[in-house]
Formats: C-alpha cells, sequence, structure tokens
C-alpha cells in the first residue's frame, strides 16, 4: 500500500517578468509547448511604477494614484532635510553609489516599505517633491488607492505564496518551489524583474536577451515540474509589465526650459523622467512659454487633456503634472532627474507605441476581453476564486 502524499488539486500561478513585452518575444521561441495561448497586452501610460500597481489591482493608474514616483508637493515632501546637500560637490553627490546609499538611508528613516530610489532628484529642489510609492504594493493595503490582489487574498483566507521582490530572481524561485512542493498554496504570484535591467543596458535584439530567455525556460520548466508532482492541476500564466524601445536620440530638455530664464519654484516648478517633462505652473507667462518652447521641439508632444483622461491619466488636482510633454519612441531626456547618462533601452512611452506593448502567455485559454495589463488583476481573481 503506497504511502505517497496525495496530490493538491489545483494550483494556479501567475510569474510577472518585466519587460517581456510582445515585441521582444517576436521571432524567438520561448515556452512554445508549455505555454501555447498566447496574447499581446496594451499596456499603461507610464513606467513600472504605474504598470504593476493596474496588474496587481486592475485599476488604471488615475483610480490608483501610482505613477512616476516624483510629484510636486511641498507641503507633503519629506524630503526638506536634504536641501544643505546642495552645497557639497555635484562630483561627489550625484554619483550612483552615493545616491544609492542615501536612498538606503532615507528609505529606513522614513519607514518606506516600498521601492524607494532618490534617483538625481536635485537636493536644491528635494523638498518641492513627495513620493508616490512609499508602501509595499506586494502587501494588503499596497496601494495609495483601491485594493491589490492580496487585499482579495487576505479577505478570501486563499492561501498563496508571493515573491519578496527585494530578493534575486534565484532566491525567489527557490522558495515559489519549496512551497509548491508543500501543496498548501492554491495561488502564486511570482515576481521576476531582472530582464528590464538586463534589456535597458543592452537592448532587445541583443544576444543576451536570447541567453535570459533560455534561463527562464529551464527555470520555469523545473517549476512546472515541481508543480504537477504536487497538483492534480496547473494553471500557469506569464505576464510583462511593457516591452523595451531601442533609444537612438537624445534630447536635453532639461536646458532647453532653463535657457528660458524663468524662476524654478518661482515661476514654474519641473521634474524630469527619462521619456517626458512634467510641469506645474505659478503664472501664466510661465505657462506660455513653455508651451511655446516645447512646440518648437520635434521630438516630443505635449499630451492633451482628453487624451490623457482616455489613458486613465487625469489625475486629481493634476497630481503629477498639469502637463505632460511626451518624447517619441527611441527618444530619451539626457540628463534626467532619473540619471545623467543615455543607455541602450527605454520603455515609458505611448501605449500605442509597438515597443510598448506587454505580453500574457498561459496554458489554459484567456478570452478575448482580456487585452490590457489591468486585466490580468480579472485572471488573477477568477483564478483564486475571490
Amino acid at each position: 500500500m503506497s504511502s505517497r502524499t496525495p496530490k493538491a488539486p489545483r494550483l494556479s500561478a501567475v510569474i510577472f517578468i518585466d519587460a517581456l513585452g510582445w515585441d521582444v518575444l517576436k521571432g524567438r521561441q520561448f515556452l512554445e509547448t508549455e505555454l501555447p495561448y498566447r496574447k499581446k497586452m496594451r499596456s499603461v501610460f507610464g513606467f513600472s511604477s504605474a504598470c504593476v500597481p493596474s496588474i496587481l489591482s486592475g485599476l488604471w493608474p488615475a483610480q490608483h494614484r501610482h505613477w512616476s514616483f516624483f510629484y510636486y508637493s511641498p507641503k507633503t515632501s519629506p524630503f526638506s532635510a536634504l536641501r544643505p546637500l546642495a552645497l557639497l560637490p555635484k562630483s561627489i553627490m550625484n554619483r550612483g553609489r552615493v545616491r544609492n546609499l542615501l536612498s538606503k538611508v532615507l528609505k529606513r528613516l522614513y519607514g518606506f516599505t516600498g521601492y524607494f530610489q532618490i534617483y538625481n532628484i536635485p537636493f536644491k529642489y528635494a523638498h518641492l517633491f513627495d513620493y508616490c510609492e512609499k508602501k509595499d504594493l506586494f502587501k494588503p493595503g499596497g496601494l495609495n488607492a483601491g485594493e491589490n490582489i492580496f487585499d482579495h487574498l487576505e479577505r478570501g483566507k486563499v492561501p498563496y505564496h508571493v515573491s519578496n521582490w527585494r530578493e534575486s530572481e534565484s532566491s525567489n524561485l527557490a522558495a515559489f518551489k519549496h512551497d509548491i512542493a508543500k501543496g498548501e498554496i492554491r495561488f502564486a504570484f511570482l515576481y521576476m524583474a531582472a530582464m528590464d535591467g538586463l534589456l535597458h543596458m543592452v537592448g532587445k535584439e541583443s544576444p543576451k536577451a536570447d541567453e535570459k530567455l533560455a534561463w527562464y525556460e529551464e527555470q520555469l520548466r523545473e517549476v512546472l515540474k515541481v508543480a504537477h508532482a504536487h497538483y492534480e492541476e496547473v494553471r500557469l500564466f506569464i505576464c510583462s509589465d511593457h516591452g523595451m524601445a531601442t533609444v537612438h536620440t537624445n534630447v536635453d530638455l532639461m536646458a532647453k526650459v532653463a535657457a528660458l530664464g524663468l524662476a524654478y519654484g518661482k515661476d514654474y516648478v519641473g521634474t524630469y523622467d527619462s521619456t517626458m517633462g512634467r510641469f506645474w505652473f505659478f503664472n501664466d507667462t510661465a505657462r506660455e512659454r513653455i508651451t511655446e518652447l516645447l512646440n518648437t521641439v520635434p521630438e516630443g508632444r505635449i499630451l492633451s487633456e482628453q487624451e490623457l483622461h482616455e489613458l486613465g491619466c487625469d489625475f486629481p488636482g493634476h497630481q503629477y503634472g498639469e502637463m505632460i510633454f511626451l518624447m517619441n519612441p527611441g527618444v530619451m531626456v539626457v540628463p534626467s532627474d532619473m540619471g545623467e547618462t543615455t543607455i541602450t533601452g527605454m520603455h515609458g512611452y505611448h501605449p500605442d507605441d509597438i515597443d510598448s506593448n506587454a505580453s500574457l502567455l498561459s496554458n489554459v485559454p484567456v478570452g478575448d476581453e482580456i487585452n490590457a495589463i489591468p486585466h490580468v488583476f480579472n485572471i488573477m481573481r477568477a483564478e483564486a476564486g475571490v
């Protein structure tokens, strides 16, 4: 008589691979046999800081209130203590290692549990900005507004596994397989972020991208092997948040605006992400002159209020900017408040751009109504039975 432990009924697992865009997969073989159902998914306008909360909640950015990391809010800014650092040499204080160390200190000091980096925000003006991701997105109550899938799982008392996003992919894979082998969880969310960093450095056409995909194949086939050994049915979904465009042009948008001679903090405030400039105005002259300037920059365009509404990014009170100037695909703002040098790959362009499209791969059919990354949340709710 066998003493073998009986298998659990079913495991549903969602594996998130950052930057596994539809165009990144184009022409490449990746788990074709294991995941025959494949869909192009429309992304959300913004960076991963906007996309991931939408995947986890089913909400659009204006609903969950996560978008670009920094926004103008001097009354709520926690960064006033950074102003004296502006007196120190930029050659030291703008180094990546120094900024990374400072970010760790600030995160601990302020009790932030989410992802935090001070990036290249000027210390002189840091007191004018607040930060959107203070809480851990992968915990119940992690969103600025609305609920995420983990709120639903906890309320529904569903036994589940979720990765620690601070850990390496290898560590997260090991923890995932460990929980699968127990046969106790019904739902899992595995977080894999290294592809994003790789594609930023080498671009989507690099052989290193093929090597990374081959590594994912090997690892995920092992995951499936373990899962099938402990569950009667394994339902697997791989999703991403966006793709990656190849950078071909740099524009010093910051210098163009500064050359107008307007007083920063008095006439206007601007913050410069890798693919956009965002502005707040304190008088009509500043608004008119910056608008006139931006209309002469052929590498990008001002997004209308109507378009921002259609993109789900019409934030109450213009939280993330009264005017958004978006660069064309493949154009990067250099320098920016995110960094001082260019890189090979970038995302954060318009969702209509082919390189913005995300991917959804699965071993079970997915309905036609699932066509944008916030809809992954609907899959997770259904799979978890909540």
